[in-house]
């Protein structure tokens, strides 16, 4: 470790700082030597002192201290308080003993230069008027390049130590350096040091001459070097590991190591994660996540011409889901069995029946489709009664789930599920909708009271007009409970999935108009305007929303608020900690912890002169896109620190990413075109292609590959036409679906865009919902065709899928 950059530095952290990590600890003299080796021997229990040893005498066996003969080899050298230079302490010690007078270490930086008679400050001059002397003779554009440019000071540097040895054998000896000394007499300029002294301060190994590496180190001469082969260096570690990431980057006088991720310094942040980089200049990552993956780059303070990149994956084990978990089927029916699996690297899918491997066959009754994702049975027969397990691994873990398949001659018809269904809120109240048979399993009509009051869902306004509900947002709690918003009655409904019926009504501050559900921590957030004009808006927040029979909203500190967003859940994520708040007219993101719902942090976005509309993320890298306001651009922040680090291309529209966090598809061109773009499993993001089929996108959602396991179709509705785009993100082939007739427009629908939604069945679900202004239309998204339409259900964009799984 050196503590500047020349030995006297070096030398001086050695005295002032003897216990400092990377130092010797133990004393440099010997007390007491093996000279007795029995165990009995007095000189184990005889104490001599520094500078002196215990020996046995031979004429009377007593043990007696005399003073140390020599010292162990060691350089570690310091000043003694008679001015004379010492390898080492024990050697301070040694002398004081043999000459019985008291000498001792001296803490003082000028006792390198004979006491008084060469001081640092007058050896420093010495140095440096060699430097003015050998570039006065060059070309004077070295003066003004030595302080900035390394290089030139090197070479200089080498011109002088060239200059200096006279008999060119790469070595400068005491004669050399006193001839030299004689002829440019710089013993006159500085009166008491002389070039004797670059030998006597500068010999680090004291081996009486200075080779050219000892003078680099004399004049400050970094020297920093990177084999070619490690310029780049990718790594993997596996989730919830710790990481240590070091800079390979080698060197005399090497500065300290500065660490980058995109862009950003991390060496002095207060990072949670990153908080120690070491003595060596390593970078410590602890309890890795997903959002760690990606670059990071060290160089030397003020070289940053040489860095290193490094290049981190994070591994994740497999995390399984299989639907549906029990099926009973009649023989000859098709059945299918479902599995999906998220890890890092992508997992490998095997099947098997009651423990045994399945091989499926070239015949239709058995096969495998999108790469084992799917069992499919074409024709069950008895002996497919078993339990099917799903088994997936990647070279960090392995999970697995079982489906059960029952075949009995008249399968048991069980009570109609209450799961696997839309819920659409309409003018005419609640419509309960299975897609598969388009069949309406319940409707709630807006009479209907709310169970203990006598109070309707929706009642009747003062005046003429009809009375019709009005909803804005809705959301699934867990498949147990539906909350949906009635602005206008300033309240919430709270739907039972199981009784089917509204059991509840939360009173909220006037115009609730948009909720989000936090997985996480079970709560409820809820945007409120105030009025329409939006003017007295408040943030709310319903705890354990999916527990207990009463519920209740807490009004958060946040005032002026225009949005919120946090952050979406999915097989691998299944925590997440902040949201972010969005005020009116701020060019800032607030970071809010969802445990105590208090602002940690604010993201100032005012450099791009950015308003935040709405935000995304992937925890693939870890990073949130911020639309601007006004058509302005995308920007990027990154979730380990928390800065902007630039604009996302030339984008400017929202943001969608998909489950998985691998694709990222933007609306572009006024909205006409996606822009699709990948992140792969070290961080990396790419451009992969633009749809060539344009729709004016205001609504996109995913939908899971029926093809390929971990590839999904983005389905995207027009807010201005009668269309629907079905793009493959991982061929890029797309489609237009036409003639779903006109979605609603902004006069029918007052809580802003999107004026047409696109919801999907669930992750193993084929169908889709997008509603017109007074139907629904039911689409296939396996055949990416129309499906159904139910007519007669007016301003139904409201919709929320009640799924089992």
């Amino acid at each position: 470790m050196r503590f500047s950059s020349n030995t006297v530095h070096q030398l001086l952290g050695v005295l002032c700082f003897p216990h400092r990590p990377g130092f010797m600890k133990r004393p440099l003299f010997l007390s007491v030597p093996a000279v007795a080796d029995q165990d009995s021997s007095p000189c184990r229990r005889t104490y001599c002192g520094r500078g002196r040893q215990c020996v046995l005498m031979a004429t009377t066996g007593r043990a007696e201290c005399v003073c140390q003969e020599k010292c162990r080899a060691s350089f570690v050298p310091v000043c003694g308080s008679d001015g004379r230079f010492y390898e080492n302490h024990c050697e301070v010690y040694r002398t004081a003993c043999a000459e019985r007078r008291r000498i001792y270490v001296v803490h003082s930086k000028d006792c390198f230069f004979k006491g008084n008679a060469c001081t640092m400050s007058e050896y420093n001059r010495l140095k440096s008027l060699l430097l003015d002397m050998k570039t006065t003779r060059g070309n004077p554009e070295t003066e003004r390049n030595r302080q900035r440019d390394m290089e030139a000071r090197r070479a200089l540097v080498d011109t002088m130590f060239k200059y200096l040895d006279v008999n060119h054998d790469g070595r400068l000896v005491a004669e050399e350096l006193e001839k030299i000394s004689m002829k440019e007499h710089v013993d006159d300029t500085l009166l008491h040091c002389t070039m004797q002294d670059l030998l006597r301060y500068d010999d680090y190994n004291n081996d009486r001459h200075l080779s050219l590496q000892e003078f680099y180190t004399a004049f400050q001469v970094v020297q920093l070097s990177l084999a070619e082969d490690q310029r780049v260096s990718v790594s993997a570690v596996t989730v919830g590991l710790s990481a240590v990431l070091t800079c390979a980057i080698q060197g005399t006088l090497r500065p300290p190591i500065i660490w980058k991720r995109n862009g950003v310094v991390l060496n002095f942040l207060d990072l949670e994660d990153i908080n120690d980089f070491g003595d060596d200049g390593s970078l410590y990552i602890t309890k890795v996540t997903t959002i760690h993956m990606g670059n990071y780059s060290c160089h030397a303070y003020g070289y940053e011409d040489i860095s290193q990149t490094h290049v981190l994956q994070v591994n994740v084990p497999p995390v399984i889901l299989v639907y549906p978990e029990t099926q009973a089927q009649e023989p000859g029916v098709s059945a299918s069995l479902h599995c999906r699996a998220d890890g890092i690297p992508d997992p490998k899918l095997v099947w098997l029946k009651n423990g045994v491997e399945l091989q499926p066959r070239s015949a239709k009754q058995l096969s495998l489709k999108a790469n084992g994702s799917e069992l499919f049975i074409g024709s069950v027969r008895y002996e497919d009664t078993g339990a099917y397990t799903c088994i997936a691994k990647n070279e960090v873990g392995v999970d697995e789930d079982i489906s059960s398949l029952f075949v009995e001659d008249s399968a048991k018809k069980t009570r109609l599920s209450v799961g696997n269904m839309f819920y659409v809120f309409s003018d005419e109240g609640i419509t309960l909708l299975q897609p598969s048979q388009c069949e309406i399993r319940r409707q709630i009509k807006r009479t209907e009271r709310i169970v203990a009051t006598y109070e309707e869902m929706c009642p009747k306004g003062e005046g003429p007009s009809p009375q019709r509900c009005v909803w804005s947002s809705a959301v699934n709690v867990r498949e147990k409970y539906v909350y949906v918003s009635q602005p206008l009655q300033s309240r919430l409904l709270v739907v039972d999935i199981q009784a089917q019926r509204v059991v509840q009504a939360v009173a909220t501050d006037p115009f609730p108009v948009k909720m989000l559900y936090d997985k996480s921590h079970d709560q409820v957030w809820v945007l409120t305007w105030g009025d329409m004009d939006r003017m007295r808006p408040t943030l709310q927040v319903i705890p354990q929303a999916s527990v207990g029979e009463v519920h209740h909203t807490i009004r958060t500190s946040f005032q002026r608020v225009s949005d919120f967003f946090i952050p979406p859940t999915n097989l691998i994520i299944t925590h997440v900690r902040f949201a972010f708040v969005f005020l009116q007219d701020e060019p800032a993101v607030h970071k809010v912890d969802l445990e105590t719902l208090r602002r940690v942090k604010t993201i100032s976005l005012k450099d791009y002169s950015c308003v935040p509309a709405s935000m995304a993320y992937t925890h693939l890298s870890g990073v949130y896109f911020v639309q601007c306001r006004g058509g302005k651009a995308q920007l990027l922040v990154d979730a380990v620190t928390d800065a902007v680090v630039g604009r996302n291309r030339d984008l400017t529209g929202r943001a969608f990413v998909s489950p998985d966090g691998r694709y990222i598809v933007t609306p572009s061109g006024g909205g006409a075109r996606l822009t699709v773009q990948t992140v792969s499993f070290q961080g990396e993001m790419r451009l992969r292609q633009e749809t060539d089929d344009p729709v004016a996108t205001s609504d996109l959602v995913f939908q899971p590959s029926f093809t390929a396991s971990n590839r999904y179709m983005a389905v995207a509705a027009s807010d201005s036409t009668a269309d629907l785009l079905f793009a493959d993100l991982s061929s890029g082939h797309s489609e237009v679906l036409r003639g779903l007739k006109e979605p609603l427009g902004p006069r029918s629908w007052p809580w802003g865009p999107p004026y047409r939604v696109v919801v999907s069945s669930g992750p193993f679900g084929q169908y889709l919902l997008t509603p017109s202004a007074e139907s629904l239309f039911i689409l296939n998204g396996k055949q990416r065709t129309p499906h159904c339409e139910v007519s007669d259900v007016t301003r139904g964009n409201t919709v929320v899928w009640v799924g089992e799984v």
